[in-house]
């Protein structure tokens, strides 16, 4: 795999013919769309095909799958755009990458229940596990449904995909509720409340297993959530479900210092299946302007993580937003909007804004000022980003990725998760 930079003067033309690799494919694999219009500064993943095949009359994707003894996942992973099940004849398709995969990873992605079905089922290829986002406890120990989940469930059941049941306090404008969590870990009545009422839906909904999002652990109160945890795995284990565990790890974002608490998580990592280490960031967020989870900052966490847990439970969680900063930046008051990956490489494809890249934060970003004057700041990923981070599994040994989220179809991501390892299906 090649990340090609796009310098001044290339165009899509001109990388395609020194790649020899046709643009079509070029575009398709890559997500692009400013392709008549490149970024400086803007990344293009490369992989070149080993097997490609020419769809004759008649094929479908399993007849193609089973002459080349892959799996129809397989064939779909490395043809996203087949997900619609459509095959034309005379069309060229990769059945397999020159890679060099050895180890096989856990995929787990965030999703809302109202995602667009047909970036669902492009992205289901790819999951082992699809984490729901549908469920709410309250301080009297109910859970509120958000959504209608059930086709979600059954999707991904039909692909392969383990669904699992997420539950949080976290509110619809994407805020952790304090004074809920204090009253959950301080009352066991309402705990046993929360814990039956997640069960029922469990059993009712036929998910494969539930992931708790443990919410603003510090080292006072890492005992009574330690023995939540326990407590709630207990009871979900002997119905036979997964039980994993969602943890934002607090990181603190400044102009001068950068790190993150050292609670003792290895209390956590006796009773679940899984640890999420996990950024949440929502439409918008009032941190300093930086990349969101810096490489550099990941990798520090991950060392302390490893140190005090069996590195092959943990998931690095990956996020998929940019965000843009007004400037100059007042803490506390200082908001970002959120942005896509796709949307600020036409941004500054469209208003001829290079790119530039920070090496330790493995991030993306460019200045530019607005129609008021106003400075900005955009922070996003492109291909290095993604590479870097999905590194860091092999690295690490770790179970796999959670991503957050799924609502939008990142070709890029997919294309580098799809080249370096092979994805454990249920």
């Amino acid at each position: 795999m090649t990340i090609h930079v796009v310098q001044p003067g290339e165009t899509i033309d001109s990388i395609s013919e020194f790649y020899k690799i046709p643009v079509d494919r070029l575009i398709l694999e890559n997500g692009i769309t400013n392709p008549e219009n490149l970024a400086i500064g803007q990344t293009i993943v490369i992989v070149q095909p080993e097997t490609l095949y020419t769809v004759q009359e008649g094929d479908t994707l399993d007849s193609i799958a089973e002459q080349y003894r892959i799996t129809p996942m397989e064939l779909l992973r490395n043809n996203p755009h087949l997900s619609d099940g459509a095959l034309y004849p005379g069309e060229t398709i990769v059945i397999t990458y020159q890679t060099d995969r050895t180890k096989t990873i856990a995929t787990s992605g965030y999703t809302f229940s109202y995602i667009e079905k047909s970036v669902l089922i492009k992205t289901l290829p790819f999951l082992t596990y699809l984490t729901i986002f549908n469920y709410r406890a309250t301080r009297e120990g109910d859970i509120i449904t958000i959504g209608d989940d059930t086709e979600l469930i059954s999707l991904a059941s039909s692909y392969g995909v383990a669904p699992m049941m997420f539950v949080s306090t976290i509110t619809e404008e994407g805020m952790v509720n304090l004074e809920t969590n204090n009253v959950i870990l301080n009352n066991p009545l309402i705990q046993d409340r929360i814990i039956r009422n997640a069960l029922e839906i469990l059993k009712e909904k036929g998910y494969y297993g539930i992931n708790l999002y443990v919410e603003e652990i510090t080292y006072d109160n890492i005992n009574k959530i330690s023995a939540y945890i326990k407590k709630a795995s207990e009871v979900f284990h002997l119905e036979g479900f997964r039980v994993v565990i969602t943890i934002t790890p607090a990181v603190a974002l400044g102009a001068s210092n950068i790190g993150f608490e050292r609670v003792d998580y290895s209390q956590l990592s006796g009773y679940v299946e899984g640890i999420i280490f996990a950024s949440y960031e929502w439409a918008r967020t009032f941190s300093y302007p930086s990349s969101l989870f810096p490489v550099n900052v990941t990798r520090d966490l991950l060392n302390y993580a490893v140190s005090i847990i069996p590195s092959e439970l943990i998931f690095l969680g990956v996020t998929t937003l940019g965000y843009d900063w007004t400037l100059p930046y007042i803490p506390g008051a200082t908001g970002a909007d959120a942005i896509s990956n796709e949307n600020a490489i036409r941004f500054a494809a469209d208003n001829g804004i290079p790119i530039q890249f920070n090496d330790a934060a493995q991030s993306s970003y460019f200045y530019y000022t607005d129609s008021d004057g106003t400075m900005h700041i955009v922070w996003f990923k492109d291909a290095r980003s993604y590479a870097a981070r999905v590194g860091l599994v092999a690295e690490f040994n770790l179970q796999g990725l959670s991503i957050w989220t799924i609502m939008r179809f990142d070709a890029q991501m997919w294309l580098i998760i799809n080249t370096q390892y092979y994805i454990e299906k249920r």
